[in-house]
């Protein structure tokens, strides 16, 4: 038999490879389908690509690469036999065969028992070899199967690598030894036990001492109180006190002299009568008492509908997206883009033909993966009614994974690759930019949302004005805490609030601003003051002010709401407020005019030229320095700003006065060189004198990057004018998309006076168009971005939510209306929403009405 295995190999021995270091193994999941070895087909893995494929899928692979060898794995779960015959813990058989393969979760608990299957299978006749069979097959097939088999998995491997700069968990932490002392620690009003610091507060998790820190910590200022008890206790874990939010808390050990993690936070802070779950401090009687982040529990409660009993909801579109640790942010975008019918129709429409030219690593496919989850999440194969006979089966049924999906789209981003929590909206622009660049010359479902916006820019001096038009896909909406309708209300609680602090009460039942929605869009269309302005009719730096205005209505419009800001300690902020948000929005009123009549226009004149060498002369310190209100600057100083900062705001606004610079100071405030003296900037760089080289470009010989220029070719834009974009541009893809639009195939000459009055996309309109302007295609006119305009007139169905005191960290659900009912969807768990709360969203998607 030995040797008929043998003979019977040899034609394929080419074909069958070992993994070396490198190569990732998928064998958790198929490349085309949320098959794994516990689905009912098992798993193939090519033995040369190391590629996991379904049932289902295994023969296109077959049939594209002509590759035969492929080893197939299957796990068998079934129910633990709970007798006396019942281990304490679940069986598993066979073990060695799929050491290090990742176990599905739902089979981790006591009930479950699991077998292990391998073999080899040879296409296209399906000749099954059982596996291990040491003896009967060739050393090199053996070698290459045990490789495979012990290999870790594709996600496994690569966890390290992107994530190597995670925090790591401390070796205290599992076995910390906590005293049980009866401390407990009040809701509010501590400070350090040694001094009367009442902020950057540490908790030690051993004896519950609260003392404050050092600099070296966080940054904040202290002294050094909570070093000096580790020193004399060697006690090694404490956690920032405010920190602590329903998502964990910051740890720090003193002996590993680094932030670490606290798998068991949750039980340490407990035990000093903290809940971080509910975010409730247990009194010694036993009564709860609101802690001072109760504001967020009541979020975290009416976002999540956790009081009511939601109905389950299963089928095609009611398919829930698994939770990888943090990847909420993911799961909520996914499930709403796949509710719009642009998305449904670009990736599962075209499912098959997406398959079938899929390159040979469909792992690596945009398209590919986007039509993998699509069909997942509309299929209805995940999702089923839950049937006492398909008890297991129903296990492997909860909602998808988007592990294949995040992993290709956050590859080489330094925030989605990494295990953090995120911002859904920065997300969601992130998704469109990959949208864009991957849909050169086939249907772009990202064009639902492109709009363009006209901004007004006017210099208030001269009162001339400038119009341009940028592309953008969302709105962001100020919350004006001014505005709250509930203003007296709030007052009187804050007032309560800091006297139950000094007096060491129980804070009392907190109160959410309730602002307008009107409010919101009102606050929008204020006009908005421009940094760095330079006037052209003036011929010098002057204050401007700019307006935003839609020039075309998208088909699908995105709005967020601005909940976070930074307080002048720069620490980020989340504004708790409900907005009354509606269902049905008209947005006509908002439609740009273009230039009126009796408005002058800004000559088309250039800022005056300032050679590279010259810089250096131009320097605060100069003789030529430029004239600067001093006394503005030094007003500005005194709010604990960096007096050069302050001295560039008042230059650069024109010395118009301490409240135009320190609204530049807010703008520019993380800017690497916020603080270092001012030096006015280069204009122009002269290389080879040439027709080609307009302002701000490099020489002629430094041609813009080919895979720029080919991104805007793709788009249907001229080379020759691409070319020309970047160039004027240096090289920045954004900002030569704006440019094109503006400089439709113009002269020279033209072009030299594009930027004389502001930065493209410095704007009010949208804070995130880093990642939101990638690329464009032609509809209108040959030059232009391709936009869906129509009337300005809205309906809402969707919107995503948060939970948490900051983006990087909290939850988040999304509530989406289909066949006239709102459904949440909270990770794998999709119910019918009994009260979709529209006015805590984050994020709100609406579709425009037709005009019938």
């Amino acid at each position: 038999m030995a040797a008929d295995l043998g003979e019977l190999l040899v034609p394929y021995m080419p074909t069958i490879r070992v993994p070396r270091t490198g190569d990732r193994v998928f064998k958790s999941e198929c490349a085309f389908s949320f098959d794994s070895p516990e689905s009912e087909g098992g798993l193939y893995v090519c033995m040369n690509t190391f590629l996991g494929f379904g049932r289902e899928h295994v023969e296109r692979h077959y049939r594209k690469t002509g590759q035969s060898v492929y080893m197939h794995l299957k796990r068998h779960v079934k129910e633990r036999n709970t007798g006396a015959a019942g281990g304490a813990i679940p069986r598993r058989k066979n073990g060695k065969v799929f050491l290090d393969l990742e176990l599905n979760r739902e089979f981790n608990g006591e009930d479950f028992e699991y077998e292990d299957e391998a073999k080899l299978v040879i296409f296209p006749d399906h000749f099954e070899i059982p596996l291990p069979n040491i003896e009967e097959l060739p050393a090199l097939v053996t070698i290459a199967c045990d490789a495979v088999l012990n290999a870790p998995s594709a996600y496994k491997k690569q966890e390290p690598e992107s994530w190597d700069e995670e925090i790591q968990e401390s070796r205290h932490a599992r076995s910390l030894r906590q005293l049980d002392n009866g401390v407990r620690i009040p809701p509010g009003g501590s400070k350090c036990q040694k001094c009367e610091m009442r902020e950057n507060l540490w908790l030690n998790l051993t004896d519950g001492t609260v003392l404050c820190g050092k600099w070296f910590f966080d940054g904040s200022g202290g002294n050094g109180h909570a070093l000096e008890h580790y020193k004399e206790t060697k006690h090694p874990l404490a956690v920032k006190m405010d920190t602590i939010t329903p998502d964990g808390a910051d740890v720090y050990s003193f002996e590993e002299e680094e932030a670490v993690l606290d798998p068991h936070i949750s039980d340490h802070l407990s035990h000093f009568g903290i809940d971080i779950l509910q975010m409730q401090t247990k009194t010694e009687n036993g009564h709860h008492t609101e802690n001072n982040s109760r504001p967020r529990v009541s979020e975290w409660e009416v976002i999540q509908e956790s009081g009511m009993k939601l109905k389950a909801v299963f089928g095609s579109g009611y398919t829930g997206i698994k939770n990888l640790g943090n990847s909420c942010y993911v799961g909520t975008v996914i499930q709403v883009l796949f509710s719009i019918p642009d998305f449904q129709r670009m990736y599962v429409g075209n499912l098959q033909r997406i398959f079938d030219y899929s390159p040979l690593d469909p792992s690596q496919d945009f398209a590919t993966q986007m039509a993998k989850l699509g069909h997942g999440l509309l299929s209805g194969l995940y999702s089923k009614p839950p049937m006492k006979s398909e008890l297991i089966e129903q296990h492997q049924q909860k909602g998808v994974s988007p592990r294949m999906m995040k992993s290709l789209i956050s590859r080489g981003h330094p925030e989605f690759s990494s295990t953090r929590q995120q911002d859904a909206q920065e997300f969601l622009l992130h998704v469109i930019s990959m949208v864009e660049r991957n849909s050169a010359g086939s249907e772009n479902p990202s064009d639902a949302f492109r709009f363009l916006v006209e901004e007004r820019i006017q210099c208030c001096q001269s009162r001339r004005v400038r119009y341009n038009q940028r592309v953008d896909y969302c709105i962001q909406l100020p919350a004006p805490f001014e505005a709250a309708t509930n203003r007296e209300e709030l007052l009187a609680y804050g007032a309560k609030r800091m006297e139950a602090e000094e007096n060491m009460r129980a804070p009392p039942e907190p109160v959410r601003a309730r602002i307008p929605f009107t409010a919101c869009l009102q606050a929008f269309t204020e006009p908005d003051n421009v940094p760095d302005f330079w006037s052209s009719a003036l011929q010098a730096k002057s204050a401007g002010v700019k307006t935003s205005r839609f020039a075309t209505f998208p088909e699908y419009l995105i709005l967020q709401i601005k909940k976070f800001t930074f307080g002048v300690d720069w620490v980020p902020k989340k504004i708790d407020v409900a907005i009354d948000v509606p269902d049905f929005l008209d947005l006509s009123r908002m439609r740009a005019t273009g230039l009126q009549a009796g408005e002058q226009e800004l000559p088309d004149l250039l800022p005056p030229i300032v050679l590279a060498e010259d810089t250096r002369n131009n320097s605060m310190g100069s003789a030529d320095s430029p004239e600067i209100d001093e006394a503005a600057a030094m007003q500005l100083a005194e709010m604990g700003f960096p007096v050069e900062a302050c001295r560039k705001a008042v230059y650069y606004t024109g010395n118009m006065g301490p409240e135009m610079a320190f609204n530049w100071i807010i703008a520019h405030m993380e800017e690497p060189d916020f603080a270092e003296p001012l030096t006015l900037p280069s204009m122009i760089d002269f290389g080879p004198s040439s027709s080609d080289s307009p302002l701000g470009a490099p020489p002629l010989g430094n041609s813009p990057p080919e895979e720029s220029i080919a991104i805007l070719t793709s788009m249907g834009f001229p080379r020759t004018h691409s070319i020309q974009a970047l160039k004027a541009t240096n090289n920045n893809l954004e900002r030569a998309l704006d440019w094109i639009f503006i400089h439709p195939e113009e002269e020279e000459s033209d072009v030299l006076s594009d930027m004389a009055d502001t930065e493209p996309n410095d704007n009010g309109f949208s804070n995130s168009n880093s990642h939101s302007n990638s690329t464009m295609s032609p509809d209108r006119e040959a030059a232009g971005p391709r936009v869906k305009d129509g009337p300005g007139r809205y309906e809402l169905f969707a919107f995503i939510s948060h939970m948490g005191a900051s983006t990087m960290s909290g939850h988040y659900v999304c509530h989406i209306k289909k066949e006239g009912r709102w459904v949440i969807y909270n990770d794998h768990k999709v119910c019918l929403s009994e009260r979709p709360p529209k006015d805590l969203g984050y994020i709100y998607f609406y579709h425009r009405l037709s005009s019938s």
